[in-house]
């Protein structure tokens, strides 16, 4: 039996005839309509046919070659499998990219499902379980559709765990010692930055290497891979170590840095946004006291792989949402680069 699949993934399901595919057609223009990246799962047991016989590409497939058809608009992947692929690796796969995985069919695979009532059988078979609602055969069922779904989406999309991960290193020449052991009142720069983000997370990492004040010396220590650099190579780090977490990536320089700055970037994860990077009043966007969703990693890897390693350029990506700071909290994003700059913090 497989286990419950967790995130935002939400079958569709009922009888031959219930109405599935058409309230499908009906839901994902709305959904694409308000910015969403929407995949869909069916379940076919008859098997499918996606080619035409006699064509070149069925041909070449027939041969034993796995097929990739692409075209301006649309790509198409045709690949044989030694051994059956099971519903919850295509899921897995397909969360990687998208806001949410919708699934035709599958009524005894456990996750969460919507029934569609047929005319003659109104009521889902025993067997089928985790069923949050059942949509009559009568009534519109769009409207009542997207109803359940903007009642249960935001909680499906925030069930994952949220880590923290404090950037480390750097030459810190201009402060003449790691900025991560500069202390100010009694504490160093690591310190409070890990004790503000800290009591928001599941598990607090360091990211990168250096020396390491003494008070954070249990935290685990995550090594830059050798293949990115910069501030770029910390955040791919976490995201790689823990692929399915939501991680609030802190710089270690900013000793203003609050709880409160922390709980207002958590309050902003909504679907559709993949990273939030706030930015300042002077219109500067901030990636290193920011939240980085699971689906932003794919895009890192690519920008990574170009050499593109600036990540306040994600800031230019639909799916990364930029919301000004409050006045209340912009000091939390105050960092601190220079002697002069640390005589003059006030704590």
């Amino acid at each position: 039996m497989m286990s419950k699949i967790g995130g935002p993934v939400l079958a569709v399901c009922g009888w031959s005839g219930s109405g599935k595919t058409t309230l499908l057609e009906s839901i994902i223009p709305v959904l694409r309509g308000r910015g969403l990246s929407v995949a869909l799962l069916k379940h076919d047991v008859h098997g499918f046919q996606l080619d035409v016989a006699g064509k070149d590409t069925d041909r070449l497939f027939r041969a034993g070659a796995d097929v990739v058809i692409h075209s301006p608009d649309e790509t198409m992947s045709r690949t044989h499998s030694a051994d059956p692929v099971r519903p919850a690796a295509v899921i897995t796969d397909l969360l990687r990219e998208h806001d949410l995985v919708l699934v035709e069919g599958h009524k005894t695979t456990p996750l969460p499902k919507v029934w569609l009532a047929s005319a003659d059988d109104p009521a889902p078979p025993d067997t089928t379980e985790h069923v949050i609602e059942t949509l009559p055969w009568d009534g519109e069922r769009r409207d009542a559709f997207m109803r359940v779904l903007d009642t249960w989406l935001p909680g499906a999309w925030r069930s994952g765990p949220v880590f923290g991960g404090v950037l480390i290193g750097g030459g810190s020449r201009r402060m003449g010692t790691p900025k991560q052991c500069i202390e100010v009142g009694g504490m160093s720069f690591l310190e409070r930055v890990v004790g503000a983000v800290g009591p928001h997370v599941e598990r607090t990492l360091l990211l990168g290497a250096g020396d390491v004040p003494g008070a954070c010396a249990d935290l685990f220590l995550l090594p830059d891979p050798p293949d990115v650099r910069g501030p770029m190579a910390g955040i791919l780090s976490a995201l790689r170590w823990a692929p399915a977490a939501t991680w609030i990536i802190a710089a270690c320089d900013l000793p203003l840095v609050t709880g409160e700055a922390c709980a207002w970037l958590l309050e902003r994860r909504a679907p559709g946004r993949w990273a939030i990077l706030p930015r300042t009043a002077g219109g500067h966007v901030e990636p290193l006291l920011a939240l980085y969703d699971p689906r932003i990693r794919a895009t890192l890897e690519r920008s990574a792989a170009a050499g593109n390693i600036a990540p306040h350029r994600l800031g230019e990506l639909a799916c990364v949402a930029t919301p000004t700071l409050p006045d209340a909290i912009a000091d939390s994003w105050r960092n601190i680069n220079s002697p002069e700059e640390l005589e003059g913090l006030d704590l």
